[in-house]
């Protein structure tokens, strides 16, 4: 602590240099907050998704239309517990531009368990009593102020059997989801209304929602639903929910090659500008280390100064741009909805920050610790 002082006054010898370092430093930390964060979120996201609950498709896709008879031979299947017919569609309310997804389902026994949704049991009941219900997302409720009792008129792309597409819903409570994917602009319906009024793909679901009765057998019940319907007319593709957030990730490319390569081409460039302007430092201040050594300073001190010195400046940047990270980061999170900033992130950028700092001051410091006085001033 004695050497402080003198620490301090070293750093800020330059302060134009310095304050050079400590920008480069913040913006190359913040754009690695913002992508390992990403990164590590999306990870943090698959890992909560349920793996116990399997979701049923047609071989092409979630919304290839299946027959409603594929229920009873899926509920046979050994493992299964509850099988919930899925049918999507989408809807606009007052603005056109603004969908709302439509989730067609079946509210019988214990229906609730093959979903992530969240329903208090008096508004699963009013759901169940009401043919022409509907369950709002509590989110969706509240941007168009929306409460129980309320009649939701909605143009849809469905088709009546009178050629209409405007549909009526009673809303009979609200509802949450624990799955990040879901979104907000859903509401549920019940399938029969729908399925009876509708005037084209009578009897057709998008797909089937599965919960098995035990989540370590999810695997082999999967593959069971799909043998069984193996070379049928109506061929089955069985994933679990946690298995298609992977597929979905998957599908923009490989997400941490490129984060990787971003960040290391990030931090390789920083090191080479950072140990550059660390070596131009030393070269002007080689009478000062010089005068140090003549009074007593040992190698060993001097270097010490100049690893302090660097690290300091660059943990104290990383900091600072992890801190503008943080703010950033929900703007960022928006494209992936749950993510989160995880404290590791931090550490693991605080270390790099210390490492990169040791590495770029290490020569200019060991050439500091190696400095002849007497050439040092006589040069001088």
């Amino acid at each position: 602590m004695k050497y402080l002082s003198l620490i301090w006054s070293g750093i800020w010898r330059k302060p134009g240099r310095t304050i050079l370092i400590f920008l480069q430093v913040s913006v190359a930390f913040a754009l690695f907050g913002v992508l390992q964060g990403m990164k590590s979120g999306v990870e943090h996201v698959v890992a909560r998704t349920r793996a116990d609950l399997l979701l049923v498709h047609g071989n092409l896709s979630i919304i290839d239309p299946l027959p409603l008879g594929l229920q009873k031979p899926i509920e046979s299947v050994p493992g299964v517990k509850v099988v919930a017919p899925v049918e999507l569609f989408l809807g606009t309310y007052q603005n056109v531009s603004e969908k709302i997804v439509m989730v067609g389902v079946r509210p019988d026994e214990g229906w609730l368990t093959a979903f992530t949704y969240k329903v208090s049991p008096e508004h699963a009941a009013a759901f169940k009593a009401n043919r022409t219900g509907t369950l709002v997302r509590t989110k969706l409720a509240a941007k168009y102020g929306w409460k129980v009792g309320d009649r939701i008129p909605l143009k849809t792309s469905v088709a009546k059997m009178n050629g209409s597409t405007d549909w009526t819903f009673d809303m009979v409570g609200t509802y949450d989801d624990d799955d990040v994917g879901g979104g907000d602009s859903v509401i549920l319906v019940n399938y029969d209304y729908l399925d009876q009024g509708r005037a084209l793909g009578k009897g057709t679901v998008s797909h089937f929602k599965v919960s098995v009765n035990d989540p370590r057998q999810a695997v082999s019940v999967a593959d069971a639903i799909d043998r069984r319907f193996a070379n049928s007319a109506s061929e089955t593709k069985t994933e679990s929910l946690r298995e298609l957030a992977q597929s979905q990730m998957q599908s923009i490319g490989d997400l941490n090659f490129l984060i990787r390569a971003i960040v290391a081409a990030v931090l390789v460039a920083l090191l080479f500008a950072t140990a550059t302007m660390m070596m131009q430092s030393i070269r002007e201040r080689t009478p000062e280390l010089a005068v140090l050594k003549t009074l007593g300073f040992t190698d060993g001190t001097v270097f010490s100064f100049i690893l302090i010195e660097s690290v300091l400046i660059f943990v104290t940047a990383a900091v600072f741009g992890l801190m503008l990270a943080c703010i950033a980061f929900p703007l960022a999170a928006r494209f992936v909805p749950g993510l989160s900033m995880p404290w590791e992130t931090v550490a693991v950028g605080l270390g790099f920050a210390a490492g990169v700092a040791l590495i770029s001051a290490s020569v200019p410091a060991l050439q500091a610790a190696r400095l002849n006085i007497v050439n040092a001033l006589a040069a001088r």
